[in-house]
């Protein structure tokens, strides 16, 4: 294996090698002398493979359903809070009388004590679900590399969960909003399955679209990508995301589509500077944190000045929506 490969022609050929999962040796024929980067790689046979395979899932389904069975004693609480952006939604837009109802005689206790617990067991479970798969590819990988389980497991489980508060503190309830305000002579009755649909599909996609910085940095990692392959077509990124931002959206207008495709663009360039930085660090390259720091910190600064002279000089006040400053 030549140092010219690529990390994804390397891990492959460390899950090819035949041995039973023992440990690769040095590479040295003395064995004293060899490469430290593979010391304590394993050599795993296909059937080793399958058997580490099926552990693994074994573990996170029994993890899953450990969870799920808490979540089920806690249906109630939480079908309080999947339902209370829609409370809110109805508040705001001064409906009286309109509620969620059950249209069937099944659908309150399959969505409020099976499917309810079970969504809340995929954002609570998913810092285990997402270790068991990288306890199943550490082994193919140098032990340096192995030091990145930490970062990998609580970036991707952050990430998945900061998703899923985006798209229930913002997304969803500015969405639901806007639906039920389209026309408030119109009394709505909003069955609970039809509502939780729509909570599950915005929630798990956008939780999903978040994950987008992992995979561009894993992409670079495994040089199927670059930062400056990734800038230089980043227009068609951007179209992408605003298509996607679409289907997502509940809703088909432009306010909507926009809260949800800028923080999904931000994510995207958020991915491509850290995998600038990952390039960075294989050409044993420094980036200049200090100075941009330096910019933010001079950038906030205008910023807080601009408040100010709005607030004391041309008497602004603070609002708690936007445009966040009124007269």
């Amino acid at each position: 294996m030549s140092d010219d490969d690529s990390p994804m022609e390397k891990m492959l050929a460390r899950f090819s090698q035949p041995g039973g999962g023992k440990k690769l040796p040095p590479s040295g024929g003395d064995g004293g002398g060899g490469d430290d980067e593979e010391d304590g790689m394993l050599r795993m046979s296909f059937l080793d493979h399958l058997g580490e395979l099926r552990s693994r899932i074994i573990r996170a389904l029994a993890g899953f359903g450990v969870v799920f069975l808490v979540c089920m004693v806690f249906s109630s609480q939480l079908w309080e809070i999947v339902q209370a952006p829609a409370a809110e939604a109805l508040q705001k837009t001064h409906i009286a009388g309109a509620h969620l109802v059950a249209i069937n005689l099944m659908e309150k206790f399959s969505i409020i004590w099976m499917w309810t617990p079970l969504v809340a067991a995929i954002f609570l479970g998913s810092p285990w679900i997402i270790y068991q798969v990288w306890a199943f590819i550490a082994p193919g990988l140098y032990k340096k590399e192995r030091r990145w389980a930490v970062p990998f497991i609580l970036t991707t489980a952050g990430l998945f969960i900061l998703g899923g508060c985006f798209a229930y503190f913002i997304a969803f309830r500015y969405a639901l909003t806007f639906l039920l305000g389209i026309e408030p002579g119109v009394l709505p009755m909003i069955s609970i399955d039809s509502y939780f649909d729509t909570f599950v599909d915005v929630m798990l996609g956008i939780s999903a679209v978040f994950e987008m910085p992992v995979i561009i940095f894993f992409l670079v990692l495994l040089r199927l990508a670059t930062p400056k392959f990734l800038m230089e077509h980043s227009r068609y990124a951007i179209l992408a995301i605003v298509i996607i931002a679409a289907i997502i959206t509940p809703t088909p207008d432009v306010f909507n589509l926009m809260l949800f495709a800028v923080p999904m663009c931000l994510l995207f360039f958020v991915g491509v500077f850290a995998g600038y930085l990952l390039v960075l660090h294989r050409e044993n390259k420094r980036f200049p944190w200090g100075k941009v720091i330096l910019w933010l910190l001079v950038a906030l600064a205008i910023l807080a000045l601009a408040g100010w002279l709005l607030v004391v000089r041309y008497h602004y006040h603070l609002v708690k929506h936007w445009p966040f400053l009124t007269k």
